[in-house]
């Protein structure tokens, strides 16, 4: 059995210390300090890898200091070994386990992902199958969460259809499985280069977007004979035009829900979008013509249950993680640069702490 080695009071961390690109924003500190000691029911894993998450860059490039109590390590998602607890029965040292911090806990406590250590409560993580690697466990928590709480807060069913707008982003690829997993039907869509890709993951229909112009005037052109159950906005539109002309294609009793306004920068057109979003769902249908439910899903982080059903579905095979490209821990500039592409199939993942070779580390 080996020693277990010290843990160190300073970290190498990648550090969000100024708004902008990651390009701007970000420092390579070796000072960052480790968190010691730790709070209650916490504990503090050796991060394995980690993932990005296009909210990781928009956060840097759009929100001010305050905001983000800067300095802070960036990035939700990651794989790592347990060298650390307080008062946890649930975790001992020397688990393998995979998990996220939120954004709400990572304002205070500046944890982050992108670190050698992270500390987290305990509830955030779970653990690793043996069928799932390090590389593939770092990607899944934020997103999976994500889209499993989505078709929750929708109530979608067996025999049910689900619409995916999105169906190759993380979010939209995670649900196209869940839906699969519960019995229900499923269409997506996507670029026509990622259909393959889309229908791996259990879409029984294909949508390629980029051939039939404005996809709600296609929809009320071309409604399904059965409207659907649940439509997933997972490309985090700001352009509302999917939900206000949905009574079409949404079945009556049907619920549309949004992963929330993702715009690429505030401009005039964007503001404008977010204000008529933020009109539909606000103001009571007999003033918007509009009546299907509207929901934006929060990741509840408190649902550790949720966690611990991923790791199931994973574990029997129900969910396959994808990883896009896996970049060293000192060429996170890079990874940035190709999450940015919006050409990312699958997770982008940074190796921080595994040999060099793992997964075939991107160039």
């Amino acid at each position: 059995m080996s020693t277990p080695q010290p843990i160190p009071d300073v970290q190498k961390a990648w550090v969000s210390v100024r708004k902008g690109s990651p390009a701007r924003s970000l420092e390579l500190r070796k000072d960052w300090p480790v968190k010691k000691p730790l709070a209650p029911g916490e504990v503090l894993v050796k991060v394995h890898a980690a993932a990005l998450n296009p909210v990781g860059h928009k956060l840097m490039g759009m929100m001010p200091n305050f905001i983000l109590s800067r300095p802070y390590v960036p990035e939700h998602d990651f794989s790592g070994t347990v060298v650390d607890s307080k008062d946890s029965k649930d975790f001992k040292l020397g688990d393998e386990v995979f998990g996220w911090n939120e954004f709400g806990s990572q304002r205070v406590n500046k944890q982050g992902a992108l670190s050698e250590y992270v500390a987290v409560p305990h509830t955030y993580i779970a653990k690793r199958p043996a069928n799932v690697s390090e590389v593939e466990a770092a990607g899944v928590a934020l997103t999976a969460m994500t889209a499993l709480q989505a078709l929750d807060l929708a109530g979608l069913e067996e025999g049910q259809t689900l619409f995916v707008n999105g169906g190759s982003t993380a979010v939209g690829a995670w649900a196209i499985q869940l839906a699969k997993i519960r019995g229900a039907k499923v269409v997506a869509t996507a670029s026509g280069k990622n259909e393959e890709y889309v229908r791996n993951k259990g879409a029984d229909e294909f949508i390629d977007y980029t051939n039939v112009g404005p996809l709600h005037k296609y929809l009320q052109a071309n409604p399904p004979q059965v409207r659907y159950n649940v439509i997933l906005e997972a490309v985090g539109l700001p352009d509302p035009s999917l939900y206000t002309h949905s009574q079409k294609y949404l079945a009556p009793n049907g619920a549309f829900v949004s992963v929330g306004p993702q715009p690429h920068g505030f401009n005039l057109t964007s503001i404008s979008q977010m204000l008529r979003l933020a009109g539909a769902k606000l103001f009571p249908s007999f003033l918007t013509g509009i009546k299907p439910s509207f929901h934006i899903v929060l990741v509840d982080p408190k649902k550790a249950e949720d966690l611990q059903l991923i790791g199931k579905y994973l574990e029997e095979g129900g969910l396959k993680p994808s990883v896009d490209s896996v970049h060293l821990f000192d060429d996170v500039l890079k990874a940035y640069e190709r999450i940015m592409t919006n050409r990312a199939r699958g997770k982008v993942i940074v190796n921080v702490s595994l040999p060099p070779s793992t997964a075939g580390v991107a160039s």
